[in-house]
């Protein structure tokens, strides 16, 4: 006997229980009426969207849940679909799916392992469940596992001891590079240990800083991938299971090739950014075009994420800013189609020291200056933001942020921040890669030194370690949390490394007050690394 079930990889609106609500109802229809699907599985916590946080604890809000879910209850006919719900009980919430069939639900399984590390605050929210849930559809008996599940191996043989020869696992696992291929790991670490077949069901879109990447996939009992679903797109993807003796097996069938890693970057950022804009109801996005690498790469991924005809630069050149400055980034907005407005900044930065002047007597110019120029740039974006409802896109990257080069209420003055947790040297990995689409960053702005322009022939390195020294020191620190000694040892100069450790440490005020930005890193500033401002520990 063959069945089919149809993964539904989709995007949700946190919060829009009733909009989730109708996505699941027309999802169900097309995987019932166009692919002749018997089941369909949708990711974790589909009915609120991923993830709901504090909206759960309002009893309001779990009202309409309730309602939601007992509504598509009555709605899903002709088909099976396990649809992942917070599910309010006299003991507490349980992040939970029910599997609904003719009219009712027909079972609810209730998710084992929370994760509360990282991105993640499950324990806040929920109890954890303890019973296997397992459920026979055509001759076959299914097991159901929700996300973190899978990483340890207790539900899935739970599972499997129960009488599951197939685990539907939900998902609503963020986007992390190289995140992808882990996943397949650990869901074949189980598939060996089990000989049971797993069909993977991942959530895709933008909610604040996390992307969800989809790239949904079915994996059969010798632990291969035999079906996957794009990344970055929804997608509703059908998958056949041979039922022979109470076993599942599926058929192979030929699977694109895997993308390159920075292209998948690339198209985090892309989501990211498309949903972060159109979720929260702008007009589009407005940024400031330097002629520099940062700028140049936040205005090709605006462009990619909204289109062209949504997305306005404006170009701010002050005393300090080079001609080939302007040059390359009239070329940029150009080669894009880019609405783009010319507005120096002298005059305005004029105005500001002239009313400082007095109060400043005496004493000796320094970077109080250089702010100065940074902040008349971000009252001008945010004038353009406000009269036109165009979000304001910062274009300050990950290596900058760490060390607190930026300028508060300046360039870090903005609604989202592209490449908050993009390092510099993969800002000119992805630069390179924008141009194999179509070279529209102008090759100069790759190749020449970075500069902020704030001072006579300014560069990065006046102040900075050079970015190839700089950011394998970042690494090590603010992402595998090594110390000062350890980073040392690993063959890091001295002086290098403590005066970047002192450097991030003393700009946590300034990172708590930026923008968000797309995680793409195993532990991006935000909520995933969380540090207290005032504190006596170093290193």
């Amino acid at each position: 006997m063959t069945f089919r079930i149809a993964v539904a990889q989709i995007n949700l609106l946190v919060g829009d229980i009733a909009g989730n609500a109708r996505a699941i109802s027309d999802t169900c229809e097309r995987a019932r009426d166009e692919l002749h699907a018997d089941a369909g599985v949708f990711p974790e916590l589909t009915l609120t969207g991923y993830p709901p946080e504090d909206l759960i604890l309002r009893p309001r809000f779990m009202d309409r849940v309730d309602v939601a879910l007992a509504e598509l209850t009555e709605q899903i006919r002709g088909i099976v679909a396990v649809i992942g719900f917070p599910e309010r009980t006299d003991e507490g919430l349980y992040n939970s799916a029910a599997v609904i069939a003719d009219g009712a639900i027909q079972h609810v399984y209730r998710k084992q392992d929370l994760p509360n590390y990282g991105v993640f605050d499950e324990k806040r929210y929920f109890q954890a469940g303890t019973e296997p849930c397992v459920f026979e559809l055509a001759g076959l008996n299914i097991g159901l596992t929700i996300c973190e599940d899978i990483w340890n191996p207790g539900p899935v043989d739970q599972a499997v001891n129960a009488g599951a020869r197939l685990i539907l696992n939900l998902n609503a696992s963020p986007y992390q590079a190289g995140k992808e291929k882990l996943r397949e790991q650990v869901v074949r670490e189980r598939v060996d240990a089990t000989w049971a077949p797993v069909i993977y069901a991942n959530l895709v879109g933008g909610q604040d800083e996390l992307v969800f990447d989809g790239a949904s996939f079915a994996m059969d009992s010798g632990g291969k991938i035999v079906k996957k679903a794009p990344a970055f797109e929804e997608c509703l993807l059908p998958v056949d299971i041979d039922v022979v003796g109470g076993v599942a097996g599926i058929p192979p069938t030929e699977l694109a090739p895997d993308p390159d890693p920075v292209a998948s970057v690339y198209r985090a950022l892309v989501l990211g950014i498309r949903d972060y804009v159109t979720k929260n109801g702008f007009k589009g996005a407005v940024l400031g075009l330097s002629g520099g690498i940062d700028s140049a790469l936040t205005l090709a991924l605006a462009v990619d994420a909204l289109g062209a005809d949504k997305v306005e630069a404006v170009l701010m050149p002050s005393r300090y800013t080079a001609d080939m400055s302007i040059e390359d980034a009239i070329a940029e907005a150009e080669a894009l189609g880019v609405a783009h407005h010319l507005i120096p900044i002298e005059p305005a930065f004029q105005a500001f020291t002239g009313l400082l002047a007095e109060t400043f007597e005496g004493l000796q110019r320094d970077t109080t200056e250089e702010n100065i120029q940074a902040r008349c740039r971000g009252v001008l974006l945010m004038a353009i933001s406000n009269k036109k409802g165009k979000i304001v896109l910062t274009t300050g990257n990950k290596s900058e942020m760490s060390v607190g080069y930026a300028t508060l209420y300046g360039d870090m003055a903005g609604g989202f921040a592209p490449l908050k947790d993009v390092p510099k040297l993969l800002v000119y990995q992805l630069s390179e890669y924008r141009n194999t689409i179509a070279p529209v960053i102008p090759q100069r702005v790759i190749t020449r030194p970075p500069s902020a322009e704030l001072a006579p022939d300014q560069k990065d390195e006046d102040s900075l370690p050079p970015y190839a020294v700089l950011d394998p020191i970042l690494e090590r620190y603010v992402e595998l949390d090594q110390s000062v000694e350890d980073i040392i040892a690993a063959g890091f100069n001295e002086v290098d490394v403590k005066r970047v450790a002192r450097l991030v440490d003393r700009n946590e005020y300034k990172r708590r007050q930026a923008p968000p930005g797309v995680k793409i890193s195993r532990r991006a500033f935000g909520r995933d690394r969380r540090y207290p401002i005032t504190r006596g520990f170093e290193g």
